[in-house]
């Protein structure tokens, strides 16, 4: 693909930009396109569309340095057909400066392409095969044996926000464990939550949330230990300054670190901190590396995350694009801290797919685990759009190998949800909920049946997971268990009867 347009601007910089003919409404288009700058130490460069219809404002951006080659991936869906339209990229805050571009690629995907692609990753990356060998004690294989298969738990932990409400709601309970294998507390683990008066802290719904998905063996994510926006930091955090704001963040960490360690999988130590520096404001540039390094040495076990909004839903928010989300984490293993976890929001209202899978692809090479942790649809698109939208960001999620868990923001109160609910009152499925029960008994392996070939052996593909194997052969039985974890190689597994 080479620049069919190179714009120059009133003070003799140019831009470039792609002519594109004949897009069609539907298809799903991936780009990418090395970028170099001059004019300028540091640029973040913005890629948009203009079609004859409307202007995609932000379909892809990089951090671009002068003298040196960046790259942005992007990606973008028509909602109507073009058949003529602009691919730019210019400066983000309007300034001039001299954009060249080099290597440049577009492709585009019908849904039945893309679909086809997701479905072979998942095959790939969320399956593996198993061949189970039956012989009798001397070694001897036997034809014929009936084989039963079930999978008893899930490898990949799919799972929702839950509040207070469920505390005494067996209903709820009932309806949460029968779907989710991991859990995070919405609010009740937040520091306006626990500590709302100095020196009073009050852990009793924390406890007894974390008592009923202990007594599931449901896991659970650790949300959060500090929150940046002023606006969710207790006000008698908010008058303290220096040495005394210091200490109350020191006892803060040792109070939640000490009561719950080795319980929680996660902590969302510091969230929302491109948007918001509520405590480095206060206590000076090493604040959250502060934190990261405390809450390390209280938890070693725990995965510590950086959990953020819009930098994989949009990339019109310029405080949390992709490459300034991958700097703050250098900027933090610069400090001396190792980053563990990236922890993607998602709140969606209109996904964009190929936008979506090149922000995780660019995350996914600083190989850290990648959640999707706080996942769903703005409530502006009517309940039938919220399972429209939300089956295509499982599934972009499900079907991306760096993708190590889902998390459903869905907790569910008496006057709804914060943006999307699956169930009714009643526990009646929304669209959303049909979407998640069609996807969790699509992600399964269910019971299988067969008997052994002339090999004595019986063959599947299996979701990974524990399983549990009964076989009969004659007056012979036997039962077993296996752990089915990732790898490119099959699983082999022999019972002797």
């Amino acid at each position: 693909m080479k620049p069919a347009i190179i714009g120059k601007t009133a003070t003799g910089f140019y831009t470039p930009a792609f002519l594109l003919k004949n897009l069609t409404l539907g298809n799903l288009y991936c780009f990418s396109t090395w970028i170099k700058i001059q004019g300028a130490n540091s640029a973040l460069i913005r890629a948009s569309l203009k079609t004859e219809n409307r202007t995609y404002n932000c379909i892809g951006t990089v951090f671009a340095k002068n003298g040196c080659w960046s790259f942005l991936k992007g990606g973008f869906v028509l909602d109507s057909p073009s058949n003529l339209a602009l691919l730019l990229f210019q400066n983000s805050d309007d300034k001039d400066i001299d954009i060249t571009i080099d290597s440049s690629s577009l492709q585009p995907f019908t849904d039945q392409e893309w679909r086809f692609n997701q479905q072979f990753m998942i095959n790939t990356q969320r399956k593996r095969a198993v061949t189970i060998h039956v012989s009798d004690q001397q070694g001897n294989r036997l034809q014929g044996a009936a084989i039963t298969i079930n999978q008893v738990s899930k490898d990949f932990p799919f799972g929702s926000a839950i509040a207070h409400t469920i505390l005494g709601n067996l209903p709820y309970q009932n309806w949460f464990v029968e779907r989710f294998n991991a859990a995070v507390f919405e609010n009740e683990l937040k520091w306006y939550a626990t500590e709302p008066d100095q020196g009073k802290t009050n852990y009793t719904l924390a406890d007894q949330m974390l008592e009923f998905v202990r007594g599931h063996q449901i896991i659970a994510r650790g949300h959060n230990i500090f929150w940046e926006d002023p606006k969710y930091t207790p006000a008698w955090v908010r008058n303290l300054t220096g040495p005394d704001l210091q200490s109350a963040v020191n006892s803060r960490i040792q109070s939640l670190m000490s009561k719950y360690k080795e319980e929680f999988i996660h902590w969302d130590v510091s969230n929302e901190m491109l948007h918001f520096d509520f405590y480095e404001q206060r206590l000076g540039p090493d604040a959250t590396l502060h934190f990261y390094e405390t809450a390390h040495q209280s938890d070693p076990l725990a995965t510590l995350f950086m959990n953020e909004f819009n930098v994989v839903e949009t990339c019109s928010d310029v405080k949390s694009t992709v490459d300034t989300y991958i700097e703050r984490i250098r900027e933090l293993e610069r400090g001396g801290m190792y980053m563990d976890g990236i922890g993607l929001e998602s709140h969606f209202t209109v996904p964009n797919l190929p936008l979506m899978r090149a922000v995780i692809d660019k995350l996914a090479t600083l190989r850290l685990p990648i959640w999707l942790t706080e996942v769903d649809i703005s409530s502006s698109a009517g309940k039938e759009l919220q399972g429209v939208y939300l089956e295509q960001v499982l599934r972009e999620g499900f079907s991306h190998p760096s993708v190590n868990g889902i998390m459903l923001w869905t907790a569910l109160h008496p006057k709804g949800c914060y943006e999307m609910c699956l169930t009714d009152e009643n526990f009646k499925n929304l669209p959303a909920g049909d979407v998640v029960d069609k996807l969790l008994k699509e992600w399964e392996s269910g019971e299988m049946k067969g008997v052994t070939d002339e090999h004595g052996s019986y063959s599947f593909y299996g979701f990974l997971g524990e399983y549990k194997v009964n076989v009969g052969y004659g007056d012979r039985a036997a039962n077993s268990t296996f752990s089915l974890p990732r790898s490119d190689e099959t699983k082999h597994f022999s019972i002797h009867l």
